[in-house]
């Protein structure tokens, strides 16, 4: 698992490093890793969550189609 890394520019702000280390972080999914090996699902468990996800985000299209 690689490691989000940035490197300070010159004259670079820390607020603007900072805000390029969270895109990093963002588009590299690491957030979502660390939640998804959290803690362990069973193989059940994790269709059960994986098609209600599936008909949540069905439901959501059908509605933005309505209005």
């Amino acid at each position: 698992m690689s490691l989000a890394e940035i490197r300070l520019q010159e004259g670079e702000s820390l607020e603007n490093a900072l805000r390029r280390f969270k895109r990093k972080v963002q588009t590299e999914n690491i957030f979502g890793e660390v939640k998804r090996h959290s803690y362990y699902l069973k193989p059940g468990a994790k269709r059960r969550v994986k098609r209600a996800l599936a008909q949540k985000r069905a439901r959501k299209r059908i509605r933005k189609e309505r209005d």
